[in-house]
């Protein structure tokens, strides 16, 4: 009875505890940003390796592709240019040689001419001889003189005579004979020596006629080139963003080669250009901080004696305005804003500054005429009068004087 009992109130606990419970409100807890489950890291696909693969491939191959294209460039423009500068030394060679060969005939010529007058002069000498003889008569010999001698002071005085006549016709007969020979010997060289100039002036109209062919067969080159920096120049004063290929890039560099080579020959350079009014651009990209960067970068190569070599950009050789644009993009400006162009183009797309107002990163220019097309040479303003340059094949990168290199242009360029 009394477990029965027992049992009945702990049924009735259970239902009661059970209606409280249900009684209660449901509380929803929010999930945290850090409950959130983690994205399961899969492993890349071996199609997706093949596709790095093959894209690391074609940018390898592309820079062969561009570094094989460069030096047939180089190649093709150089030989142009030597080529050119050969034919220049066989006509200066073959000019001297006419003017060497010019002066031999004349003198040869001159001494031919004195030698026919001494040979002139024998043959009045040996006239008058004959003339004299004549007039003394045919048979005036010795043995007539004395069987016709009206005594022996007749004989003595005719002897006498006949002895001068033969001495004198003697020496007369001889001077003849010498001054017709040297006279003849003369002859012989003057006609030589006007062989020889006319060789000379044959050689001369050749080497002229060569140097010429390989001089137009170069400005031919030069004016392609000339062309696509015509082009490009032409976009960047129009303010557009140009891409610039790598044909265009190859043009680029050739013509800043060639134009080099023409300054190194050019004579009579201006140490500053007078301004002729050319503007660039209205506004800059850089920065006082891009500046200060471009500038230790710069530094640290030419301080690193890094070399020179046509159309490098670095990191281990460049050229002048391989230099400038490694060092801007090492300080931060990249395509679209700052492209791979030579000396003239940067010329164009930088914002003009006056030598005076000139500031560390700013950069210098230089022309073998004092146009923007013939500008050849880039560098980067250091302050006090110096700048950071890769100079040529032959110094290298230095650190020099602003004034160091003739044909300065009037202004500088803000990056």
């Amino acid at each position: 009875m009394v477990g029965s009992m027992t049992s009945k109130r702990h049924l009735r606990y259970v239902a009661l505890c059970a209606a409280v419970f249900m009684s209660i409100p449901t509380i929803s807890i929010a999930a945290t940003p850090s409950a959130k489950p983690k994205p399961k890291v899969t492993a890349p696909t071996k199609a997706q390796i093949a596709a790095a693969q093959a894209a690391e491939n074609a940018k390898a191959a592309a820079a062969a592709a561009a570094t094989s294209q460069l030096t047939s460039a180089q190649n093709i423009l150089q030989q142009l240019t030597t080529i050119t500068q050969q034919k220049q030394v066989q006509l200066q060679s073959a000019q001297a040689a006419l003017v060497v060969a010019t002066h031999q005939s004349n003198l040869a010529t001159a001494h031919a001419a004195l030698t026919e007058v001494a040979v002139a002069e024998a043959n009045k000498t040996i006239g008058r001889m004959a003339a004299n003889a004549y007039i003394m008569g045919g048979g005036f010999t010795t043995l007539n003189s004395v069987l016709d001698s009206n005594g022996p002071q007749d004989l003595v005085d005719r002897l006498s005579i006949l002895n001068q006549v033969g001495a004198t016709d003697s020496v007369a007969l001889s001077r003849y004979k010498s001054a017709l020979v040297i006279a003849q010997a003369a002859q012989a060289a003057a006609t030589a020596a006007k062989v020889a100039q006319a060789s000379a002036t044959a050689k001369v109209a050749a080497a002229k006629a060569a140097a010429a062919a390989a001089q137009s067969a170069q400005a031919d080159e030069v004016a392609k080139l000339r062309a696509v920096q015509a082009q490009l120049m032409s976009e960047l004063v129009k303010a557009r963003n140009v891409r610039i290929t790598l044909q265009q890039q190859l043009a680029l560099w050739q013509l800043e080669q060639s134009s080099a080579n023409t300054a190194a020959h050019t004579k009579g350079q201006s140490k500053i250009w007078p301004d002729r009014g050319f503007k660039g651009r209205t506004t800059t990209r850089g920065s006082d901080a891009i500046r200060a960067k471009a500038l230790a970068y710069a530094k640290a190569q030419v301080l690193a004696r890094k070399p020179y070599v046509w159309g490098a950009q670095g990191p281990n050789s460049f050229d002048c305005s391989g230099l400038v644009y490694a060092a801007y993009h090492a300080a931060g400006l990249g395509y679209p804003n700052w492209s791979r162009l030579n000396a003239a183009l940067y010329f164009v797309d930088t914002q003009r500054v006056p030598l005076t107002d000139l500031i560390p990163g700013d950069l210098l220019f230089y022309s073998y005429d004092g146009s923007v097309q013939n500008i050849h040479h880039i560098t980067i303003y250091a302050g006090n009068g110096m700048m950071w340059e890769a100079n040529s094949t032959r110094t290298g990168l230095l650190y020099s004087s602003m004034y160091s290199v003739n044909g300065l242009m009037p202004s500088g360029g803000r990056v």
